[in-house]
């Protein structure tokens, strides 16, 4: 899996005359983190971007239950599973191109007869015998991707490059795919179209969630106001 200091290069190419992002090439590791921001729960999304950047009023509810006293919520919720959900990981060799919003991890309980009951509240009674659970239950997630496996692990295959559009839509690089967004862009000016090179990491991938809830434009919005955005060499 992609540490979390890890940077990936994708090859931008820019129209300098609409100061616009036409598409980026990229590999398998970031289609991957593009495809697992489907993934994320809500309340996960709101605690990353923070209420205040957020655009219409869902903010407004993680804030009410933020701010809701404990008196009115149900002696069996807890209000971190909203406010912190666990973001999900259930594939192997997805980039952790976000900041860590798992909360610290919980403990499951059984009772001493080990029924079908569990709970994350140490010495809850068992609904089934009526005796404290407080016997530790080790959690098993399905994970698709096992050691020896043959998988690449993530959400796509490795080895083709992956065009993304400034709308983040998907599909394999083709030339005909390629000539086809210029045509629906209807670019003329050829010489007004440039290659650059960007890296991509923790602060660029929540500028991308961000952005990509709030914009048609979310490869303009991240990269073209960056500076570490550099033109490169072979388009000289």
């Amino acid at each position: 899996m992609t540490e979390p200091d890890t940077k990936l290069s994708l090859k931008l190419l820019v129209d300098k005359k609409a100061n616009k992002v036409l598409f980026a090439e990229a590999g398998k590791d970031f289609v991957d983190f593009l495809f697992n921001l489907l993934s994320l729960p809500v309340g996960a999304v709101i605690r990353l971007i923070t209420n205040s950047a957020m655009v219409g009023c869902v903010g407004n509810l993680y804030q009410s239950i933020e701010s809701l006293n404990q008196t009115y919520v149900q002696p069996d919720q807890n209000k971190d599973l909203l406010l912190k959900p666990r973001v999900p990981n259930h594939v192997a060799n997805v980039p952790l191109l976000l900041p860590d919003t798992n909360p610290a991890e919980r403990k499951l309980y059984n009772c001493i007869n080990a029924h079908r009951c569990v709970t994350d509240r140490k010495d809850t009674i068992c609904a089934q015998c009526r005796n404290p659970m407080c016997h530790d239950v080790q959690f098993v997630g399905k994970n698709s991707f096992t050691a020896g496996s043959a998988s690449e692990g993530g959400y796509v295959k490795g080895l083709v490059t992956y065009m993304v559009t400034d709308d983040l839509s998907v599909s394999p690089m083709s030339m005909i795919s390629g000539v086809a967004l210029l045509n629906k862009f209807s670019v003329k000016d050829f010489g007004a179209l440039e290659e650059r090179m960007a890296e991509f990491g923790i602060n660029e991938g929540l500028e991308l969630l961000k952005a990509s809830l709030q914009s048609k434009a979310a490869l303009t919005t991240v990269f073209l106001s960056k500076q570490d955005v550099k033109v490169d060499a072979a388009s000289d």
